[in-house]
């Protein structure tokens, strides 16, 4: 497993490339980078899968045939875990017949694009998937207080400095900014965080609050998170 060299700003898109080939791998980045998005690589399932534990991407390009994993099987169990099931992904393949597309779109991809592919293609391909799934241009920034929510990009800043969130933890977060000065107990947080159909205890939420804190705690934004003594959580951002 290779985890390969990572580029990141935290206003740009992030594109996570799974290629084992190493020179279609680099014209990839090369024409990503010159259309202004971020970029990171692996060249196997399990490497990429670390990359996307650390970071959500905002799309990810699958080649087709990896060492161990197929690009297809992949795709089908990053869409069967709810952390990682919306991330747009592009398939890079040389396959062409019509069964081997209906796999890919079944596991779940959104789009595919066949070798040999031109930059440009490539693209103009990723700009449309980013604005169908609602990630390109989309909803405006959260401003509270130290903090700066992006939900289009998936990203938390504090004084342009990004904040490190589990997935978990950015959409409480997100959810909780988006209802100020409101107090959510624990089964209204795992009703409206980790869905309906999820059981778990509720005391999960009181460990992603503590895990919510502490990420917040450098930037002076810990005590955004307000405990409310027999009742439950709140953000507030006045008077800190």
């Amino acid at each position: 497993m290779t985890l390969l060299f990572l580029r990141c700003n935290p206003l740009q898109k992030l594109i996570l490339i799974v290629e084992d080939d190493v020179a279609i791998r680099e014209m990839v980045v090369d024409a990503l980078v010159k259309a202004g998005f971020d970029t990171r690589e692996a060249d196997d399932a399990e490497s990429a899968l670390t990359l996307v534990g650390e970071k959500l991407p905002d799309l990810m390009l699958l080649d087709w045939m990896l060492p161990g994993h197929s690009g297809v099987e992949f795709a089908r169990r990053l869409k069967h875990k709810e952390d990682t099931s919306e991330i747009p992904i592009i398939m890079l393949t040389a396959k062409g017949e019509e069964h081997d597309r209906l796999a890919g779109f079944d596991a779940g991809i959104d789009d595919y694009v066949t070798k040999p592919f031109s930059p440009r293609e490539l693209i103009a391909r990723i700009r449309a998937v980013l604005r169908r799934t609602s990630m390109y241009g989309g909803p405006s920034a959260i401003q509270s207080g130290k903090l700066s929510l992006d939900p289009a990009s998936h990203r938390v800043l504090s004084n342009n400095q990004p904040v490190k969130l589990g997935p978990k933890e950015f959409k409480l977060l997100h959810f909780l900014m988006t209802h100020p000065e409101r107090v959510f107990n624990r089964v209204q947080l795992l009703d409206r965080v980790w869905g309906r159909n999820v059981y778990v205890e509720d005391r999960t939420v009181d460990v992603h609050i503590r895990r919510l804190r502490k990420a917040l705690f450098p930037f002076g934004a810990d005590n955004y998170i307000q405990t409310v003594h027999g009742t439950g959580y709140r953000f507030s951002s006045e008077n800190q």
